[in-house]
């Protein structure tokens, strides 16, 4: 489904070299690189001494695996390989010592990992993998952001509404068009479409988290999370369906806090019957999208919704977008009986585009990326912009939260207009 990763096509530098002692690693190797789309023509002869030599003059490729059975101290030659090293290079070695001590020690030392000879493909598989997740993680906000941290989740009235679709098209429109570093994470652990979207693969990240909610901290969310983009990146999981998640929540929320300190904006897929499961993943998050269709039965729990979140999640603003919206003659019920039913406004209407949908599909893109251009994504750049203003107006001192534009929720949609307009003002 994915390109071949090469990064050193945008740096400048290798994707992959390789250093060994002996033919058989060699033979070994050079199958699992071409796998990987990578020149077999970089595995080269002389283990750790050639690769200091070579690397001293000339550039480090983004993974290194280096062979240290020819080393006689080890230790000491890796900090020397270090000093020959660009930052940002993945080293793995490669050696012939079965011993703990070392293993620990080289690993402090700053090489991803090491691997014991003779090596096995799926050894390298893996390896390669996890030095790929690594490369493409997100990286922290060094010194914090100069825009204040955006929240939004994203929520279901039905299933089928469009939810995910809607999810991962803000998370681009942020990226891409807001200039946000921006982090998706999926939490339909065993069906959620938030890397297949992107056309990515999802990993095992999500459920490592919350398999081990302790191992959650800056360095496990650079290397779970899948970058799409330089400013997007996506935590999903496709658990298997035989498997069901049993947890307590605190490996979301730990998720959440750490994504709030490495990006400026963070969407949330949240599946409805999750939000009753864990309520607490609502409390830092500044705006709710209610995604919903003009049906009756999307009538009835958007209203139930609607009233969950008044009483349970006072500080969020609430958008209602109507997506998959059908000429007036053919909807279920007319948009003036929805609202009328719900006893609100719906704030921002997106158009059944059938053939957009089934164009983004087959591109592997977003909505929002396949159709850039069209009228049809435009209620959700709407929507993509109010949120960083909203983040803005709430973050600065003496300022009501909101979301700005016209029919965005505000601070005036916390009053009761219907109690307003029982007494009409004198005229004057």
């Amino acid at each position: 489904m994915n390109a071949p990763w090469k990064p050193g096509a945008i740096t400048g530098r290798d994707p992959f070299v390789a250093y060994v002692c002996d033919e058989a690693t060699a033979d070994a190797v050079r199958p699992i690189v071409t796998e990987q789309g990578w020149s077999p023509d970089k595995v080269h002869k002389g283990g750790l001494r050639n690769a200091i030599q070579s690397l001293s003059v000339s550039a480090s490729p983004q993974i290194l695996l280096v062979d240290l059975s020819e080393s006689g101290d080890p230790l000491n030659d890796i900090n020397a390989l270090a000093e020959v090293c660009e930052p940002g290079t993945v080293v793995i070695a490669a050696g012939q010592v079965n011993d703990v001590r070392l293993y620990r020690d080289l690993l402090a030392s700053g090489i991803q990992d090491y691997l014991l000879k003779p090596l096995h493909r799926d050894m390298l598989r893996d390896a390669f993998a996890h030095a790929q997740a690594l490369l493409s993680a997100p990286k922290h906000v060094e010194g914090g952001s100069e825009h204040p941290h955006c929240a939004v989740a994203v929520i279901g009235a039905r299933g089928g509404v469009g939810a995910s679709t809607v999810a991962t098209s803000l998370s681009w429109l942020l990226a891409e068009k807001e200039k946000r570093s921006t982090a998706l994470l999926d939490l339909d652990v065993h069906f959620g479409t938030g890397a297949l979207a992107l056309d990515l693969e999802p990993g095992r990240g999500l459920t490592d988290a919350i398999e081990n909610p302790s191992r959650i901290d800056g360095l496990f969310i650079e290397r779970a999370m899948v970058r799409a983009s330089e400013k997007l990146a996506v935590l999903s999981a496709e658990a298997p369906i035989n498997s069901p998640i049993i947890t307590d929540g605190s490996a979301f929320r730990a998720l959440e806090e750490e994504m709030r300190g490495a990006f400026e904006c963070m969407v949330i897929d949240l599946p409805r019957g999750m939000l009753v499961q864990h309520p607490q993943l609502l409390a830092d998050v500044q705006t709710v999208v209610l995604v919903t269709e003009l049906t009756l039965a999307a009538a009835r729990d958007t209203i139930r919704l609607l009233s969950w979140l008044k009483a349970n999640a006072t500080q969020t603003q609430v958008v209602v977008l109507a997506n998959r919206m059908h000429p007036a003659a053919q909807a279920e019920i007319s948009r003036k009986d929805f609202e009328t039913s719900i006893e609100r406004r719906i704030d921002h209407v997106m158009p059944f585009d059938q053939k957009l949908a089934a164009q983004a599909a087959k591109l592997g893109k977003t909505l929002a990326e396949a159709g850039k251009a069209s009228k049809t994504i435009a209620p959700l750049a709407e929507i993509a912009g109010n949120l960083c203003f909203a983040a803005a107006e709430s973050a600065a001192p003496g300022t009501a939260k909101g979301m700005k534009g016209g029919r965005g929720p505000s601070l005036m949609a916390r009053f009761d207009f219907k109690g307003l307009m029982a007494k009409r003002p004198p005229r004057k």
